[in-house]
């Protein structure tokens, strides 16, 4: 058993050191766009290629621990809610990727920049990513339903900066290519805040046994042990 629980402790470990590496991926994705900064952009590539060696090694760890200990009630649901959320952390990664290679064509195409917030959904967004991480390491049920009711706000201003994006390319033709890598980083940034929206439903699984995807409030059967 001792042996077990260390195996746990090493599977939330590695999890958070991956998560600590997709906060960064995703702040220094939009850093390299703010501040036209193309170094941001290399280490967010080199993020990446750490993020799916980690998600590999997490799947192969959390794999090994349901075939060989066969565990029960709150230690299944945990290493259940470890492999989805390992799965979350990899594409936000991913998205950082796709922000950051976005950023880099703005940069490399000088032209005017309309006034629209990026920075501010960022910030909403990682804030997302960092509180629902922290409520799956504290096990915060509170702070997991914080999360899910920020998502409503990401999307909101997600559709506002749609609207000026869209009057910006119609007041400037000539600029439609650069509205549209703009908006495809503000649909990034919403999907990122839909990733932390899951990993804190996860959470949600984890501690309570209730599923709440598809705004559902669903208990698990409960499983002995």
């Amino acid at each position: 058993m001792r042996h077990f629980d260390e195996e746990l402790d090493e599977l939330r470990s590695r999890l958070l050191e991956m998560s600590g590496l997709v906060e960064d991926a995703i702040y220094r994705s939009v850093q390299c766009l703010v501040d036209d900064d193309e170094a941001q952009a290399q280490q967010v590539f080199r993020n990446e290629a750490r993020i799916n060696q980690m998600e590999m090694e997490i799947d192969g760890l959390a794999t090994r621990l349901l075939a060989l200990q066969q565990p029960l009630a709150t230690d299944l649901r945990f290493i259940t809610a470890a492999i989805k959320i390992n799965s979350d952390l990899e594409r936000m990664g991913d998205l950082a990727v796709n922000i950051v290679e976005r950023a880099l064509w703005l940069l490399r195409e000088p032209g005017p920049m309309p006034l629209i917030d990026i920075p501010d959904m960022a910030r909403r967004a990682q804030a997302m990513v960092r509180r629902s991480l922290d409520a799956f390491v504290k096990r915060d049920v509170a702070l997991a339903q914080g999360v899910l009711l920020s998502d409503d706000a990401v999307d909101e201003l997600r559709d506002t900066l749609y609207e000026e994006l869209i009057r910006f390319m119609q007041e400037r033709p000539a600029q439609v290519r650069r509205g549209v890598n703009l908006m495809f980083i503000v649909r990034n940034l919403e999907r990122l805040a839909d990733h932390a929206t899951n990993v804190a439903e996860d959470v949600l699984y984890l501690v309570q046994g209730i599923d709440v995807r598809h705004h559902t409030l669903q208990e698990q059967p409960k499983v002995e042990g």
